[in-house]
């Protein structure tokens, strides 16, 4: 019997869904599960040893998008007697399934519906459109933390019998890599604090950029530079034009998209990792950053608080004054990184991949 895997975001995606899809896949890989998987996706990768259905995506003006996700995946899945529940972890769908396929749809966070503003107007529509539905379709509903957990029940209270959560893991490579030659070649000299995510606006950068501001004017002696990893999102003019007239631009790095292989060394030799986001279904990489022995600095908020309880450093989310303070205290009392790593250890994709299969063995009876 197989689980069906609608792994679109190996493909079209780098962000916190490709993560994810990737690292259970290749959890489940390594517990012994590769025969018990199809993963439905746009292109084959032949390094991957599992079995894959490759289903194109032809980007066209016509609705080949919709066309293949409503009717071409279902059909062909329809065809596969095998296939014993289906997978969506990108929390849209699946969609038209035979009731004798297990329906398990993935919900990272539900800031489309209580953020809209902070999303593209497509988004808001499709998931206004099609949420309801789709969760109540599904046979189980599967979140990443304890707080998006109560906030599905909450918003869609049909879903309390059938939602649950599975934490996420941290990939291996995060630990302590001290690699100073490669923090010179990345243009760093400086000390350092550092953020990590998409720009856009839901990631709080402006109060970011603030309590940047008052910690260079508060704090004079000190030359610490603030790098910022990630791409630009949508929504991000008002963050890219206070960055061109900040008064410390010069200290303020952008380095965009970087290599995975440079993430752990970024994390090791930052003072700190600032994550003021003012919502998150998780917050990989605080658990990522806490791995690398880093000190991290959050927003209280949302699941931000519930994953860095007892490790991180927290602040009201909107006050740039305290995360001013903040940033400072972590400089002069920075805690034991030992405490950090240890925290980390709590989250594994081995941890979460065992908890995904309980799930699916339970609801299927397999």
């Amino acid at each position: 019997m197989k689980i069906a895997i609608l792994a679109d975001p190996l493909d079209n995606q780098r962000a916190g869904v490709h993560v994810f899809t990737r690292e259970l896949i290749t959890a489940l890989i390594q517990l012994g599960y590769a025969d018990r998987l199809l993963l439905v996706r746009e292109r084959i990768d032949p390094q991957l040893l599992v079995e894959q259905l490759a289903v194109p995506n032809i980007h066209l003006p016509i609705g080949f998008a919709s066309l293949r996700l409503f009717f071409i995946i279902p059909y062909l899945l329809r065809q596969r007697k095998e296939v014993v529940a289906v997978f969506e972890p990108a929390h849209f769908g699946p969609f038209n399934l035979p009731k004798r396929m297990k329906r398990i749809t993935m919900i990272h966070d539900l800031t489309p519906i209580l953020f809209p503003q902070y999303h593209r107007w497509h988004s808001q529509i499709l998931q206004r459109l099609f949420l309801r539905s789709i969760l109540k379709n599904t046979d189980w509903v599967l979140t990443n933390s304890r707080h998006t957990q109560t906030d599905v029940a909450r918003v869609f209270p049909f879903t309390q019998q059938k939602v649950s959560h599975v934490y996420l893991g941290r990939h291996v490579a995060f630990k302590p890599t001290p690699h100073a030659a490669r923090i010179a070649e990345l243009g760093i000299n400086t000390p350092y604090f550092l953020n990590v995510g998409t720009v856009e606006p839901r990631k709080n950068l402006l109060t970011l950029l603030t309590a940047f501001e008052l910690f260079c004017l508060k704090n004079s002696t000190n030359n610490q530079q603030l790098i910022l990893v990630g791409e630009v999102g949508w929504k991000a003019e008002a963050v890219v034009q206070a960055l061109e007239n900040h008064p410390f631009k010069s200290r303020i790095q952008r380095l965009g998209y970087v290599d995975f292989a440079d993430l752990p060394i970024l994390y090791t030799h930052s003072q700190a990792l600032i994550y003021p986001s003012e919502y998150e279904g998780f917050g990989l990489p605080i658990i990522e950053a806490l791995a690398c022995g880093t000190p991290v600095i959050a927003a209280q908020n949302s699941s931000l608080a519930e994953i860095g309880e007892g490790a991180a450093i927290f602040f009201p989310t909107h006050d740039a004054e305290d995360l001013s303070k903040k940033m400072a205290q972590v400089i002069g009392q920075p805690p034991s990184k030992e405490l950090l790593t240890q925290h980390a250890a709590q989250f594994s994709w081995t941890a979460c991949a065992r908890g995904f299969m309980a799930l699916v063995e339970g609801i299927t009876g397999e």
